[in-house]
């Protein structure tokens, strides 16, 4: 698990802020530890600072995945699609449990954190766009902020939607959706039915389209709050 913290966390004492929770943490920061190009997301939050963009800063935790049961990690169900495959999943609910139950509170006890849903972010690419989702549904009261990027609904579309009717997003949850078109035929059509979801009415939903091909380092353009200074931290 990798933290940053924002620039004044230090010298602003009293101070708390939000949280940004983002899958494939190998990705998110260094370059040297991605495995399909670093995010950039301390390069971007900078920038945003220092243009005066940033106006609450913010607390960023990035869980690394577990490099071949990735796919185990970030579907929730087994799924058909995958079904020649080594890593099918069926360990996403668990993973979800882990950040509502074990990872946030650890954080919300370690660092100075408005723990709220208003103020708490999940987001994630491909497979950890659908994840994302996923954890909105089933802890509504815990992320209210969702940022999806070229997710990967096509994985188990069908068990999601079932599950939704189920399990409703709070109406107050913000989401982001974001995709390109270069990406697969499934992609948009997919992401704009979820963004049309009439089972979150009053939620605040907002789609983007990046003129890009599907690739791991989509969240670099897109990310807001303002961080610097990285530890590595073990739960």
């Amino acid at each position: 698990m990798w933290v940053y913290l924002p620039a004044d966390y230090a010298g602003q004492p009293t101070r708390r802020y939000p949280v940004l929770y983002m899958h494939d943490g190998q990705n998110v920061f260094d370059e040297a530890t991605s495995f399909g190009g670093e995010w950039g997301v301390d390069e971007a939050l900078d920038k945003l600072r220092a243009a005066g963009q940033d106006a609450t800063g913010a607390i960023v935790v990035a869980v690394d995945n577990g490099d071949q049961f990735r796919s185990d990690e970030y579907i929730p169900w087994r799924s058909a699609a995958l079904k020649d495959q080594p890593h099918q999943g069926g360990q996403g609910d668990g993973y979800v449990d882990f950040l509502a139950k074990n990872l946030k509170p650890y954080v919300d006890a370690h660092y100075r954190t408005q723990p709220d849903a208003a103020h708490t972010g999940i987001a994630g690419s491909s497979l950890g766009g659908l994840i994302s989702v996923y954890a909105a549904l089933k802890y509504p009261k815990v992320f209210g902020e969702i940022g999806v990027f070229s997710p990967a609904f096509w994985v188990c579309n069908d068990s999601l939607r079932a599950f939704a009717k189920t399990h409703r997003a709070a109406s107050t949850a913000r989401f982001y959706f974001v995709c390109g078109p270069k990406e697969s035929e499934t992609m948009l059509p997919l992401m704009t039915a979820w963004r049309d979801e009439p089972a979150r009415p009053g939620s605040a939903l907002r789609q983007s389209s990046l003129s890009r091909p599907h690739r791991w380092a989509a969240p670099r353009v897109v990310l807001a709050p303002g961080v610097s200074g990285c530890v590595q931290v073990h739960v």
